[in-house]
């Protein structure tokens, strides 16, 4: 069980620091190029499921793929929530972030159920 939470914490830190990665890069993109804003939104949530991808893959192994998976999303979702809410000085907590939250439960266990059952070299 702590190995589980362990996995979880490791994939969702994973996440986190690989969603913030892209949104410096996405945010210099912007200033460069004058993305439009109704992109953003778009842009944003991808980068954001591909993190979660991403982190879940490197960290998530065993089995209850598709619990831990969910955790996962879950956790990374809510993480980022955070940090990008602080940054902004604005917790808004709507459905746009419920919405978000199931999202991330269903591309996290997804990634689950794919990370348990690929043998790693």
């Amino acid at each position: 069980m702590l190995k589980d939470i362990l996995e979880v914490c490791k994939a969702g830190c994973a996440s986190v620091i690989f969603s913030l990665v892209y949104a410096l890069v996405f945010a210099g993109i912007t200033t460069l190029f004058g993305v439009p804003s109704s992109a953003v939104v778009i842009v944003n949530q991808v980068f954001k499921i591909v993190a979660i991808v991403l982190g879940g893959m490197l960290f998530l192994r065993g089995e209850r793929g598709l619990l831990k998976g969910a955790a996962h999303g879950m956790s990374v979702v809510i993480q980022t929530w955070m940090l990008f809410s602080t940054i902004a000085c604005s917790f808004e907590i709507g459905w746009t972030l419920l919405l978000e939250i199931v999202i991330g439960a269903f591309a996290g266990g997804i990634t689950g159920v794919i990370a348990v059952n690929v043998k790693k070299t």
